[in-house]
């Protein structure tokens, strides 16, 4: 599949007001099995109140993407997201507000791609390098995909604070080259 849908980028799929449209677009997925759509939620509790009746373990083409911004979020989102009947399931850090610990969660085969950023805007609250080197390393450890997207308005590196204009968030943060690909695939089956 070379082409990405991504679905309520700018909201949440699983958001309470599209209850009364989400089944037209599950149809529209499951016709377009050529695509591979993405669903980026913070809204995971409301999972098995969003699916489709032929859903089952899922649907090949469709990655379900959590997002986890601080450890609050993390051990609330996280063992759930772990339990649920998704073949293909992400973690998005962004925006990254905190150090994450993610202890004994990210299982091999489980998750199979972390995505981390800082966040943007003019009031953008701090991301520190040391907190997306740590969850690399996590990452590696884990044998799991690690993607550093972006720094964020307001970087910290090494103790100094620098202010990234939005046009050199992403090239600064592929500058770093700490994006990790595991050698063997072990998505779950």
């Amino acid at each position: 599949m070379d082409s990405n849908i991504y679905i309520g980028l700018s909201s949440d799929f699983f958001i309470e007001e599209a209850d009364k449209w989400r089944l037209d677009v599950w149809s529209m997925i499951k016709k377009r099995n050529d695509l591979n759509f993405l669903i980026i939620t913070k809204r995971i509790n409301r999972f098995y109140k969003c699916l489709p009746n032929d859903w089952h373990d899922g649907y090949d083409n469709v990655t379900i993407i959590v997002t986890i911004e601080n450890q609050r979020c993390l051990e609330k989102r996280l063992p759930l997201f772990n339990e649920l009947p998704i073949k293909h399931k992400q973690l998005n850090c962004e925006p990254l507000l905190e150090a994450l610990d993610f202890k004994d969660h990210l299982k091999i085969g489980a998750i199979t791609k972390v995505t981390v950023g800082g966040e943007s805007g003019i009031n953008a609250r701090p991301c520190d390098f040391s907190w997306v080197k740590a969850i690399q390393q996590q990452c590696i450890n884990a044998q799991v995909a690690f993607s550093f997207k972006q720094t964020g308005a307001n970087f910290i590196k090494d103790g100094k604070q620098y202010k990234i204009a939005k046009k050199d968030q992403h090239i600064q943060a592929k500058k770093s080259n700490i994006d990790y690909q595991p050698e063997v695939n072990h998505e779950k089956k």
